[in-house]
């Protein structure tokens, strides 16, 4: 089954929004090709299905803030502009964990809305996936960094005995042996 969207394509789309990671309503309806307003009321009327650590709405400041992350994020390509096309914002957009886009599929029942899941649900995998690697990474990097902390301590102190052992005595020696 051929993907509707690139999964980079999806994960631009991908915000962290209250520590979670969440996709906004209006970029979900434009995946699903549907309006965001058919979004919200497929999701109002199957309230019981989201509830708050599956969905949430954005307070305004927070919407605000999401729509100026969104055009920084998509300068120059107005085609991915998602919720920030129009001038104001009309209503706050609804935050969709990975759990609620899940949920999504069941309410939203067209062939698209299935393809459009699956491709988004890759697309979470992916970044946690990364998200682990890094942690590896940082893990090992600070485990370099500890090591090369005493190669420093033991370098500095080598040069310290090379210093030594260059510096001409203080008082010339005396010299062992007959004079004549």
């Amino acid at each position: 089954m051929k993907s509707l969207m690139p999964l980079d394509a999806i994960e631009r789309r991908i915000y962290l929004i209250r520590g979670h990671k969440v996709m906004l309503s209006p970029d979900l309806a434009a995946l699903y090709g549907v309006e965001p307003r058919t979004l919200i009321q497929a999701v109002k009327r199957n309230r019981e299905r989201f509830p708050p650590d599956f969905m949430f709405q954005l307070t305004l400041q927070e919407a605000r803030a999401s729509r100026s992350q969104i055009v920084i994020l998509n300068e120059g390509k107005p085609e991915e502009a998602g919720p920030t096309r129009g001038g104001n914002i009309k209503y706050s957009p609804y935050a969709f964990t990975e759990q609620g886009v899940s949920m999504l599929s069941s309410v939203l029942r067209s062939r698209r809305a299935v393809q459009v899941n699956i491709a988004i649900m890759r697309a979470f995998v992916r970044l946690r996936e990364m998200v682990s690697a890094h942690k590896d990474m940082a893990v090992k990097l600070a485990e370099l960094e500890r090591k090369l902390e005493n190669h420093d301590e033991h370098i500095q102190s080598l040069f310290e005995a090379i210093r030594q052992l260059m510096e001409p005595p203080e008082k010339p020696r005396r010299q062992i042996g007959f004079k004549p």
